[in-house]
């Protein structure tokens, strides 16, 4: 330019080359924020392959088992239930409106039941590229109980010439467990107990990357 001494020409050129720069960046970062509210997904994708920030989980073997292993005792179906048990004792002499002892109780309880995952070993799990095969442990029992607050004496029967006896709502209690045990099994509770500890295994190993999962 006409006028200019060398260095303010040279001092000019220098401001304009930055504005242009500027502005080519701000043009592109522009660029950037409407792509990326246009087209999220679009968007994540192209971040994940340039700043390479992809996810990598480990799937081998032993940390495929020490994942599973980590249910421990995965409870995965409880049964409740109501049932009138009852329990007597009797005089092998006298009747029981002068020695009998007869209660009958109303009963409400829990079957608890799931597999037991601590004792997986490696050659129970089989990977093959994106499939894995898995041989699971039994479902089984784990507890059953009889809730207190919810069960009560619907009836008691002494006879005129014995006391109570304090030892018989007891054993009614402990049959009565037996029976919701037995009841829970009838109903198939180990078999939805199996069920059930599959379809957690299948959202476990699906979410480690696995495509396809079969189970022995």
């Amino acid at each position: 330019m006409p006028g200019l001494e060398p260095q303010q020409r040279s001092d000019f050129a220098g401001r304009r080359w930055a504005g242009v720069v500027l502005g080519i960046a701000v043009g592109a970062l522009a660029m950037l924020v409407i792509a990326r509210q246009a087209a999220p997904s679009a968007w994540s994708g192209w971040a994940a392959r340039w700043l390479g920030r992809n996810t990598q989980i480990d799937v081998s073997q032993p940390t495929v088992v020490n994942k599973i292993q980590q249910l421990q005792r995965l409870e995965t179906v409880v049964y409740t239930m109501d049932k009138i048990v009852s329990g007597e004792r009797e005089n092998a002499v006298l009747p029981d409106f002068l020695a009998g002892d007869r209660l009958l109780m109303l009963v409400h309880g829990e079957v608890v039941a799931g597999v037991d995952f601590t004792g997986l070993k490696s050659g129970d799990v089989v990977l093959t590229g994106k499939r894995v095969r898995l041989r699971l442990p039994n479902a089984q029992v784990f507890s059953t109980r009889v809730d207190n607050a919810r069960t009560r004496v619907y009836s008691r029967q002494t006879g005129l010439l014995v006391p109570v006896d304090p030892n018989l709502e007891s054993k009614v209690r402990e049959e009565a467990e037996r029976q919701l045990q037995q009841a829970a099994l009838l109903d198939g509770i180990l078999k939805t107990a199996n069920l059930n500890a599959r379809t957690t295994l299948m959202s476990l190993l699906q979410g480690l990357g696995f495509e396809q999962v079969e189970f022995d």
